[in-house]
């Protein structure tokens, strides 16, 4: 019988991702602060742990999946945390978006006992992960990775070693930023539009076939204006972008248009939008413009 693995953090995406660990037949160890979010996992066949320590102290490899940094950092050493349950050769693999010098810190905190630390991030959404299609990008040491693809394999079709530790995750950002800034230019564009009384749904066309057209791939989704969609939610976007900005910082690398895609995220959660989906920093726009773009059906 195969080993134990951990899993922690089973909200909106870590959910389908160990579920479909379970489903491959792998004996799952499931801990969420909401028991509820884990509840699933367990009718399926997973164990439940009390705290992240006991996870750690029955697995050898451990995942998790967390909203941030913070929660990260508080799993590994809060209290009942992983480094009170993990042994010399243990591997933690982090499949959350994560910042720059967090990751770093992670790596040398959990090196000093004898762990490794893969940070591991994903792209593809709750939808990839229960679909197994996930693309990983994962960096840290190699040989550890090739130790978990294995279990990467029940949730990814795309996995990529990048190297030294935070390179996956700067990858991760840099695939955020371009896929949740650029979109804000398409919908900045169709609000000037609308306030100066074109017809958007024409101009949708006209752009499709003009140079803007490699740019407007996703404008039938945004101005679909489906703002509860679950495919991503703002709040976790503004974050994801914010990070993005913080790692640069710490690079020393100025990012003024993705600073202020972060401020106008940051502008949409405080008006509410948070719990909506990422594209309904429109309805930020709009306010803003004291316009509405009509409905358009791609």
């Amino acid at each position: 019988m195969s080993e134990p693995v951990g899993f922690i953090g089973t909200g909106t995406i870590g959910q389908p991702m160990a579920r479909r660990l379970v489903d491959a037949g792998h004996r799952l160890h499931v801990f969420d602060l909401d028991r509820q979010a884990y509840a699933p996992l367990v009718e399926a066949g997973a164990t439940p742990a009390a705290s992240p320590a006991a996870v750690a102290a029955d697995c050898r490899i451990v995942f998790t999946s967390l909203p941030g940094p913070d929660q990260v950092r508080d799993v590994v050493v809060g209290d009942s945390g992983l480094l009170e349950g993990f042994r010399a050769g243990d591997v933690h693999v982090d499949l959350t978006t994560n910042s720059l010098e967090a990751v770093r810190e992670l790596h040398r905190l959990e090196a000093g006992h004898g762990v490794s630390f893969l940070d591991a991030p994903v792209s593809g959404g709750a939808m990839g992960a229960a679909q197994g299609s996930l693309t990983v990008m994962a960096s840290g040491s190699e040989e550890e990775f090739r130790r978990v693809s294995p279990l990467l394999e029940a949730f990814s079709s795309h996995r990529f070693y990048l190297g030294e530790p935070g390179n996956g995750t700067l990858v991760k950002l840099v695939n955020n930023a371009i896929f949740l800034c650029g979109g804000l230019v398409v919908q900045e564009a169709f609000v000037l539009a609308a306030k100066a009384g074109l017809d958007v749904r024409e101009l949708l066309e006209i752009v499709k076939k003009s140079s803007g057209g490699v740019y407007s791939g996703l404008a039938g989704l945004f101005f679909g204006r489906d703002f509860d969609s679950p495919i991503f939610k703002l709040s976790i976007a503004s974050k994801d972008v914010s990070l993005a900005v913080e790692s640069a910082e710490t690079l020393g690398v100025p990012m003024p248009v993705t600073r202020a895609a972060a401020d106008l995220y940051a502008q949409a959660e405080r008006a509410g939008l948070g719990p909506k989906v990422f594209f309904a920093t429109l309805a930020a726009l709009e306010e803003a413009a004291g316009i509405e773009v009509p409905k358009i059906e791609d």
